[in-house]
């Protein structure tokens, strides 16, 4: 049974030869001489020279360059860089290259003329607008901010940073307002307290510039002006409401979600009648929340915790909570109270 199964293994296939072969009608030879030419993108007999296909796509890796590579004469580069928005100036340019001796090595002269060459090419304006947007980026990264945001605070940069409403006042302070109004524009909620932790310039002189910023932007917006074009896409410049930053803030607390969604009810509801009217949404959403956690049975959260959390003041939460603690039966579910959720003993009334 064994002898018979070996034999059978060790016999060798035979049949048609299935292998699609590509040779030449003409010279007919096997093995064919081929010859792949990827910058015709043909394929070619190496016999007479006959063309057998033609479009073909070179698989190969491609060859990377890199600046100031001084090791050979060699620029493998096939086109130029995609132009980039954020920048005045075109990215085509002319380039003084430098070949390379017989024994492989760059000539001196060349070289250092080709590095000269570099160095007058920086333009001055864009070298600026790349720091910029380097610390713009730094600063995003830092709060792990998601990219749109950075891109819009680097388009608005662009778009405000020469007009003379700006002149004069700092630059910190600019990439400040326009990473806030970035948050905003990427509907991703933030406070002026904490971008001011995250750049360290004061909430008024980030509050006065972005009130700048916006006055350039809609004077933009007025013109035919080419910034224009950029400008229109950072329009949606509005104030985030309460119920955007309650739930991050009832996060940082390490409430539960009942409480969360209690506190998004409250800021929903003096939305709707109109309570804390004026207020900041900051204030409104820290009030919420104190208002929510008493209400549902939590003793242990104070004003404290959540003055550490929002950078609202104790008495500015203090103010606002009377305000709330008379229209309290207003503001709640009905709900809570027909399930048992209310402690109506726990409601302090400061």
């Amino acid at each position: 049974m064994s002898s018979s199964s070996s034999s059978s293994s060790s016999t060798k296939f035979t049949g048609p030869n299935l292998n699609v072969t590509l040779t030449c009608p003409d010279c007919k030879l096997f093995p064919p001489d081929l010859i792949e030419r990827f910058s015709e993108g043909d394929i070619i007999c190496g016999q007479c020279g006959l063309v057998l296909s033609d479009r073909i796509v070179d698989t190969r890796s491609e060859w990377r360059t890199f600046q100031n590579d001084d090791k050979n004469g060699d620029d493998p580069s096939r086109v130029g860089e995609a132009s980039n928005s954020l920048y005045d100036t075109e990215d085509l340019t002319t380039m003084i290259s430098y070949a390379a001796n017989p024994g492989g090595s760059a000539s001196g002269s060349k070289t250092n003329l080709s590095k000269i060459q570099l160095k007058s090419l920086v333009d001055k304006k864009n070298y600026a607008l790349q720091t910029a947007y380097q610390r713009i980026t730094e600063l995003c990264n830092g709060y792990q901010l998601p990219k749109s945001v950075s891109d819009a605070a680097k388009h608005l940069y662009k778009a405000v940073r020469e007009d003379r409403l700006l002149k004069g006042k700092s630059q910190d302070a600019i990439m400040a307002s326009t990473i806030l109004l970035g948050c905003r524009r990427a509907e991703v909620p933030r406070t002026l307290e904490e971008i001011r932790a995250l750049t360290n310039v004061p909430t008024k002189q980030i509050a006065k510039i972005t009130r700048l910023i916006k006055k350039i932007i809609h004077s933009h917006l007025n013109s035919d002006d080419a910034a224009s074009a950029i400008v229109d896409e950072t329009t949606n410049l509005t104030t985030h409401s309460a119920e955007d930053l309650i739930r991050r803030f009832c996060s940082h607390l390490g409430l539960d979600l009942t409480i969360t969604n209690g506190s998004e009810y409250i800021a929903r509801k003096c939305n709707e009648l109109g309570i804390l009217a004026g207020r900041s949404p900051t204030t409104i959403a820290a009030t919420s929340i104190y208002l929510a956690a008493k209400v549902l049975g939590d003793t242990k959260l104070t004003q404290q915790q959540i003055r550490d959390k929002t950078g609202v003041s104790i008495g500015t939460i203090k103010n606002s909570y009377k305000i709330l603690y008379e229209k309290a039966r207003d503001l709640i579910d009905p709900s809570w109270e027909q399930h048992g959720k209310v402690k109506w003993d726990n409601i302090p009334k400061s």
